[in-house]
């Protein structure tokens, strides 16, 4: 009974060892993966490159927003425009609509004028015929009268005078009459005229009126299509923009990866290259900040976006030092930093960016003080200086915290 149970127990002690060789082996060969998965300077250009893709993308698609929105706001001052001549011509045609109503008055007032000047024409005529009728019936005056019933040569000639000057002012009155119906016809019938032309301008202007309201409605459509435009892409640069901030996110975790096996590997240079943790003013005699860190609007693209580090003016080609001693991690190019480097100080880095040339080479070890470039305005920029950042611990901060 005795040997059974120490034969159990053999057993069990058996497995368990066999258990501890295997747990042994599989221990050794993830310390091995482990030891053999290392970050290297590739991987880091690697997710840099792809950076600068997506930063490119981005500046591509900002491209087209800003020539999209320019578009948009070109079409509302061309719907501004024709709405000003719609109403423009709108008065127009009320004014003309107002002086045809005027017109129509004037032109029976004028007609009501034509018909009493026809009147006292008509009565002037009946009036002469009447008087010659009754010269002739009543026997009072008839020229054979005037001739031999004149007492005198002087008399006759008096008499022919009198029936001169009657016949005479008669015809006067007559005729003055027909002048003053002739003209008041012609009066109206150049009011008609008038009103015509009116009519014939009126027609033209609703006829732009028209042309107008078609063309404010293929603005308001191209306006609308733009906008619709304009949305898609501003969520397209809102993806690139995540992407970025992923890829960065990515970057900022490799570094943190490959300085932690710098450390672990304790090279010499690393030894050397460690900084102080007190950063020196990286424009030497140029100590004016243009643009301070925090929210603001951008220079360029008008809009309000996180500025994550200081801008410092200075003349181009003034000199950049290294604010403290580090190795360069990156020195290249990008379409926004322009010309830019970054020097890891530890748990620290500090970028230098839209220099006019770099001094520096990635794996450069600096001391504080050195020239490591020149100050410029590539990339994004307005005119020369030097946009610098601090970042602790992979978070950007507020380099005057540190300077």
């Amino acid at each position: 009974m005795n040997s059974k149970r120490v034969a159990r127990v053999i057993a069990i002690i058996l497995a368990f060892l066999m258990l501890f060789s295997v747990l042994m082996i599989i221990l050794d060969s993830v310390t091995a993966n482990t030891a053999t998965a290392r970050v290297t300077q590739a991987e880091i250009d690697r997710l840099r490159a792809e950076k600068r893709e997506q930063e490119r993308r981005r500046q591509e698609i900002q491209s087209r927003i800003n020539a999209i929105d320019y578009e948009r706001m070109t079409e509302i001052a061309k719907k501004s425009v024709l709405d000003d001549r719609m109403m423009l011509t709108g008065d127009q045609i009320q004014n003309i609509v107002e002086t045809i109503e005027l017109y129509v008055v004037l032109i029976q007032e004028k007609e009501q004028e034509v018909d009493e000047a026809q009147a006292r024409e008509n009565a002037q005529l009946d009036h002469d015929k009447k008087r010659v009728r009754d010269m002739e019936e009543s026997g009072v005056i008839t020229y054979l009268e005037i001739i031999f019933d004149s007492t005198s040569f002087t008399d006759l000639l008096a008499r022919l005078d009198f029936v001169n000057d009657i016949m005479r002012a008669d015809e006067r009155i007559y005729n003055n009459l027909i002048a003053a119906r002739l003209e008041t016809i012609a009066a109206k019938e150049d009011l008609e005229r008038t009103m015509e032309e009116m009519e014939e301008e009126k027609l033209l202007l609703e006829e732009r009126q028209a042309e107008l309201e078609q063309q404010l409605a293929e603005a308001i459509a191209l306006i609308e299509q733009i906008q619709a435009q304009l949305e898609v892409e501003r969520a397209l640069r809102a993806e690139v923009e995540a992407e970025e901030a992923q890829k960065q996110r990515e970057i900022n975790a490799k570094v943190e990866e490959f300085r932690r096996q710098q450390e672990r590997d304790a090279l010499a240079r690393s030894a050397q290259a460690r900084g102080t943790g007190e950063l020196t003013w990286p424009v030497p005699g140029h100590n004016t900040v243009t643009s301070e860190f925090g929210i603001r609007r951008h220079p360029v693209f008008r809009v309000m976006r996180q500025h994550n580090g200081i801008d410092i003016g200075a003349p181009h080609g003034a000199r950049v030092v290294a604010s403290d001693t580090g190795t360069v991690i990156l020195s290249g190019y990008n379409s926004s930093y322009g010309n830019y480097i970054v020097i890891s100080h530890g748990n620290m880095t500090t970028l230098y960016a839209h220099l006019s040339s770099r001094g520096v080479r990635e794996g450069d070890v600096v001391v504080k003080g050195d020239t490591i470039g020149r100050i410029g305005s590539t990339g994004i920029s307005t005119g020369p200086h030097l946009h610098f950042e601090v970042s602790v611990n992979g978070s950007r901060v507020n380099p005057m915290r540190h300077l």
